[in-house]
């Protein structure tokens, strides 16, 4: 995934009402949009630098986007718009070796009455649901977490998988480290057990985990290399 301009590097200050962050850059403030909304455990110090990308949007009341916080030297990706951009660029270029040769990719493909999964994919033998998500969040060296918070939206999505494997599909959850200083995943258990218990029942019902970290350039975000889950 390219960025569409050049980012703009600058100094993290505060981030309030949620989607609101104030970003320094040359001794000026610009309150910028924050398109994550998670706790982003870690990652909200004062001074951290930060990178945001400037819309061409001329009817946009933000122009500003939040798009990677520096940590520890280690750079974060933290807009989840970014996620399936990133992994739709994996897919066209086949760079997910377990899902064979994709033939067909449909984004944001509904499923039942009232559920969309990040992408459905056709290969020559199978139909396969993709559920994408970004991560964030890193307690301890070298390891990647989720959740950074309890999400009922993601308690959903294990169910609606669940479902879609019961009428043979095949079911993929893609856990997309927007990070490039983690070795390994694992689920935080402490943050939402019912998220963990809900991921557990679905690996049972043949649930696929991907985890894959993230590789930062100048031009934009790349899927990287494939990373070991912890159970």
């Amino acid at each position: 995934m390219n960025f569409k301009n050049k980012l703009i590097s600058g100094q993290f200050i505060k981030r309030y009402k949620r989607f609101f962050v104030d970003i320094k850059i040359n001794n000026h403030i610009i309150t910028a949009h924050c398109p994550n909304t998670g706790s982003m455990y870690g990652l909200l110090t004062e001074g951290n630098k930060a990178w945001i990308s400037k819309s061409n949007n001329p009817n946009r009341k933000l122009k500003y986007t939040l798009e990677i916080i520096e940590v520890n030297e280690s750079r974060v990706g933290v807009n989840t718009h970014s996620a399936n951009k990133i992994v739709l660029h994996a897919l066209q270029n086949n760079l997910i070796s377990e899902l064979g040769d994709v033939l067909d990719i449909n984004p944001e493909k509904k499923f039942g009455t009232n559920t969309r999964f990040d992408f459905l994919v056709n290969s020559k033998k199978n139909r396969t649901f993709i559920e994408v998500k970004n991560v964030t969040l890193s307690r301890t060296k070298g390891l990647a977490e989720f959740p950074d918070a309890v999400t009922d939206r993601g308690l959903k999505h294990l169910k609606e998988l669940i479902k879609a494997s019961k009428k043979n599909y095949k079911i993929f959850i893609l856990y997309l480290i927007q990070r490039d200083d983690c070795k390994s995943f694992a689920i935080a258990k402490d943050i939402d057990l019912k998220y963990a218990n809900a991921l557990n029942k679905a690996v049972k019902n043949k649930l696929k985990i991907l985890c894959y970290d993230c590789k930062f350039s100048s031009k934009g975000i790349k899927l990287n290399n494939q990373i070991n889950y912890k159970i």
